[in-house]
């Protein structure tokens, strides 16, 4: 297995390709820049120097991915999903020194045209709702809609939105999985 890079695409080096990655028409890979094994990278992304993707992570169409993204395995970024590095800019002021971390955890998904503002967490399996805007933390599996986002659910890691009951259980009614609801945070049940 190697790596698929189409003809009419930018890879600049250095940069790290993992083993079975595909990048489609018109993208650009800058250098510095890190994707992991078996990833899926759609037309017209941009990757800027320093962002890092794990494994398995899906990009679709018109994705701008910019320096202080770091997106774990297993990630889904919808299409023309919008990242931000600064909280202020200004085009006559460089403030490349005030650029802000955000890190999408393992198996999260982002719905198309959705905005992640700078410096906030996407938990582990959250789902974020096509053309949410996120402006604070996002829990691990919380499913978030709107602009501002605000959380209105729990989604379990197969991506079927769970319902708690009275007791904080809930089961994947696709997986069977069985996840428990303690103190506002979402986990799958570990039985003793």
């Amino acid at each position: 297995m190697s790596v698929f890079i189409h003809e009419s695409s930018y890879v600049d080096q250095p940069c790290e390709l993992g083993e079975g990655t595909k990048i489609w028409h018109f993208s650009h890979i800058m250098a510095g820049s890190k994707i992991g094994q078996n990833c899926k990278i759609g037309q017209n992304v941009m990757i800027s120097p320093g962002v890092v993707l794990g494994n398995n992570v899906k990009v679709q169409n018109n994705v701008s991915i910019y320096t202080g993204v770091t997106c774990e395995d297993d990630v889904f970024l919808g299409p023309s999903v919008v990242f931000t590095n600064v909280i202020n800019p200004r085009s006559a002021i460089s403030r490349k020194e005030e650029f802000k971390k955000t890190i999408v955890k393992k198996g999260a998904s982002i719905g198309a045209n959705a905005t992640i503002v700078c410096g906030n967490a996407i938990g582990e399996y959250a789902f974020v709702g096509a053309g949410a805007v996120i402006t604070k933390e996002v829990p691990n599996y919380a499913l978030m809609v709107g602009n501002p986002a605000r959380q209105t659910g729990w989604m379990s890691a197969h991506g079927a939105k769970l319902h708690f009951d009275s007791i904080g259980m809930a089961t994947c009614e696709i997986t069977g999985d069985q996840y428990q609801l303690l103190n506002g945070q979402c986990s799958p049940w570990q039985s003793l």
